[in-house]
């Protein structure tokens, strides 16, 4: 089986007529955020073009390989699937599927062959004909009063779906560092025990709910060692402040 995340290089975007450069350009740019590289541009209006250069930020490696094709068929030719974004409802529109669940279908065929994910003009988006030859009309749920997105910020939410299907939502991790002993969080707990007390914030007679509270934070903290050393230090100040020699 072909790993998931590798299965986007199986994905092709596709503009139909994009009329200006530097939607080409900044699709380019959502792209390749979400390791995506294969584009192909039906009768672009305007490209090659230095706007969308521009507007690429510096995924010009996308435009390079881009291909330019003269009709849908062409775009779509040898591929296993083709999903198409519509916006508005369609009377005669097939499958229609939320762009989440779009993706995660575009994804398993990727396993088998090339998959199109199929965007229209910037002002009327696909025709009826076009999104015909669609197997899957994807929609990203918008606000109903205001659905209208730029191309390239759709481009954008449909691949990052895609990335989100082939890999399954992972991100970096911040490291972790050495946890704190139970030994050390007790002799935290004692020392700021001590130090509130003779701060006068605490009543060692009526201690009522605040260390129980206290304990519950450092609980619910999961310090780590150099914490405990950094919250030593600063009840140690203050036991020097306020003239405490433990």
């Amino acid at each position: 089986m072909t790993p998931p995340l590798d299965r986007l290089d199986a994905v092709r975007v596709v503009l139909v007529a994009p009329s200006h450069p530097g939607n080409i350009g900044a699709t380019a740019r959502a792209m390749l955020t979400m390791g995506l590289g294969r584009l192909v541009l039906v009768e672009p209006r305007r490209y090659p073009d230095p706007d969308a250069v521009a507007l690429a930020s510096g995924a010009t490696r996308v435009l390079e390989r881009a291909r330019i094709v003269a009709t849908l068929d062409e775009a779509l030719a040898g591929c296993v699937l083709a999903v198409g974004l519509s916006a508005r409802p369609r009377e005669f529109a097939g499958r229609v599927l939320a762009v989440r669940e779009a993706a995660v279908e575009a994804v398993a065929h990727a396993a088998h062959g090339d998959v199109a994910v199929v965007f229209g003009t910037e002002m009327s988006g696909l025709s009826n004909a076009e999104l015909a030859r669609c197997g899957v009309v994807a929609t990203i749920p918008a606000n109903p009063d205001y659905g209208s997105l730029n191309l390239a910020a759709s481009v954008q939410v449909v691949a990052y779906e895609l990335r989100l299907a082939a890999a399954g939502g992972k991100v970096w991790r911040a490291p972790r560092f050495e946890p704190a002993t139970v030994d050390s969080i007790e002799a935290l707990y004692a020392h700021g025990t001590e130090t509130l007390a003779a701060m006068r914030f605490l009543d060692p007679r009526m201690p009522k709910r605040l260390l129980p509270r206290l304990r519950r934070l450092f609980s619910r903290a999961a310090l780590e060692k150099e914490e405990v050393n950094i919250l030593r230090g600063i009840l140690a100040r203050i036991d020097q402040l306020i003239g405490r020699h433990p």
